[in-house]
């Protein structure tokens, strides 16, 4: 919705156009659920990774592609622009991303990789058209590069969270820093995400960035 005064009928009516696509643009939660996005096996494990290997901060998302076995493919990770909330370029962005890290899977009947997304924001785990738009525009990048839509993960000062599945943790946070994600290999936490080719990403790579 548009506050303030406009100029004209004209202008009134052009900008209401555009509030109403920018919220059609947008997945509830329900909806999303109910997409069939496949379930993460180990989603600490892959969120642990990223947050390794990306150190994202506030504004900060981060798109990677996994394969069949939930090893990691490429990803990339980039600050969101200050724009309003919209689906359509969030999409944009993310295929952007996507189109220069790995090439698309367009040829395949059936796709065999799958995109995830994760969004370091403030705020709460709970849902925002933020978050509904970014899961409009990880669809849409998906269908547009050859790939499953995965899960959409939100990561903020309380912690990790898989909207639309009620699954999250503590850790990592927006607030963790690699020497947190170190601290937790002491008792067992996976910290690393493994790579398409069977290796390991070690932290340190990734503390030394």
């Amino acid at each position: 919705m548009t506050f303030g005064f406009a100029s004209s009928a004209a202008t009134s009516i052009t900008s209401s156009g555009n509030s109403a696509n920018r919220l059609a643009r947008l997945l509830e939660p329900a909806e999303w659920a109910a997409a069939g996005i496949p379930l993460l096996r180990n989603p600490r494990e892959v969120v642990s990774g990223l947050h390794a290997r990306h150190s994202p901060a506030p504004t900060t998302a981060v798109v990677a592609v996994l394969d069949h076995e939930e090893r990691l493919a490429a990803s990339a990770s980039f600050a969101r622009r200050s724009a309003p909330v919209d689906g359509w370029e969030f999409r944009n962005v993310l295929l952007a991303h996507l189109r220069r890290v790995i090439p698309h899977d367009l040829r395949r009947r059936t796709p065999v990789r799958t995109a995830v997304l994760l969004y370091c924001r403030e705020g709460d785990e709970r849902w925002t058209e933020e978050d509904g738009a970014w899961m409009w525009g990880l669809r849409d990048a998906c269908t547009l590069h050859g790939l499953r839509c995965g899960a959409y993960i939100t990561l903020t000062r309380g912690g990790w969270q898989v909207l639309g599945e009620g699954r999250g943790g503590r850790r990592p946070s927006s607030t963790s820093t690699p020497g947190d994600l170190a601290e937790m290999a002491a008792v067992g936490e996976p910290l690393e995400l493994r790579t398409a080719s069977g290796a390991v990403d070690a932290l340190r790579r990734a503390a030394a960035r």
